[in-house]
């Protein structure tokens, strides 16, 4: 598929807000796609939706909810089907709790889950059926190479990554032939809010494999546009993820519990 055969479509971005989320949508609004932006801050969206249609002359609709909320995904399908056609769905709502897990408050940890494996799953089953019927669609979610180790510090972020991780690339195998796709894009350390939301300082592993933002979501759209199952952003992220493989899983939570401290 070329940039610039997006037009007359439409695509949801979560976390449309800040980071890979507005990343995403630019890439998309280049092609040519309509976007409908979702996030929790009103005021944020609105800012990014204006400057997307002022700089691609796309329509952008702006929908402020919590995905965190379990009668979210529902809420958003009912409003969006009335008004839209989804053709591109891009879960990437999401964040990390930094910490001991059992320090962490279990209401904290909860909202994590809901809006990183439930929501994801939710929205997923909700619009891929209608691409499913309409014969096309493209799915993207995000994951990281979290997902690839258990990562202490970051325990339940890292399994919930993992989830993302296998539930994507089964569904992609489960739709081959349908004319829809399901990508899921794995980000290493990425110039986003990421680190500021999950409580954790900058150290010198962040610093040393840190990708811009831009740059993970080009890569990941590229994937998803060309029904990829799955994809690495970096190539220092891709060799890290290969050698796990061949690393015992004792010796890579005490590495990833070395690189993860503050």
């Amino acid at each position: 598929m070329q940039e610039a055969d997006l037009g007359g479509r439409t695509a949801l971005i979560t976390g449309a807000s800040s980071g890979l989320g507005i990343d995403f949508a630019r890439e998309l609004a280049r092609r040519g796609a309509d976007l409908v932006l979702v996030a929790r801050r009103e005021d944020r969206l609105n800012e990014v939706a204006e400057k997307l249609r002022a700089a691609f002359d796309v329509r952008t609709t702006v929908v402020a909810a919590d995905l965190a909320d379990p009668h979210t995904p529902e809420m958003l399908y009912q409003t969006l089907a009335a008004q839209h056609r989804i053709d591109i769905l891009i879960n990437n709502a999401g964040f990390g709790l930094y910490g001991n897990e059992l320090d962490i408050a279990w209401p904290d940890t909860r909202r994590m889950l809901q809006v990183d494996i439930v929501a994801l799953t939710h929205l997923t089953k909700l619009f891929a059926q209608d691409m499913r019927t309409r014969g096309w669609g493209r799915i993207l979610q995000v994951a990281s190479i979290g997902g690839y180790q258990p990562s202490p510090s970051y325990a339940a972020y890292s399994a919930a990554k993992s989830y993302v991780l296998h539930f994507g690339e089964a569904l992609n195998a489960e739709l081959r032939g349908t004319g829809v796709s399901c990508t899921v894009v794995s980000p290493g350390v990425a110039a986003t809010e990421f680190l500021a939301v999950s409580g954790q300082r900058l150290n010198g592993f962040h610093r040393a494999t840190m990708m811009r933002s831009a740059r993970v979501a080009a890569i990941g759209i590229r994937a998803m546009l060309r029904g990829r199952s799955s994809v690495v952003t970096g190539l220092l992220n891709q060799l890290m993820v290969f050698f796990v493989r061949f690393t015992p899983r004792v010796l890579q939570a005490r590495i990833a519990a070395v690189l993860m401290r503050n």
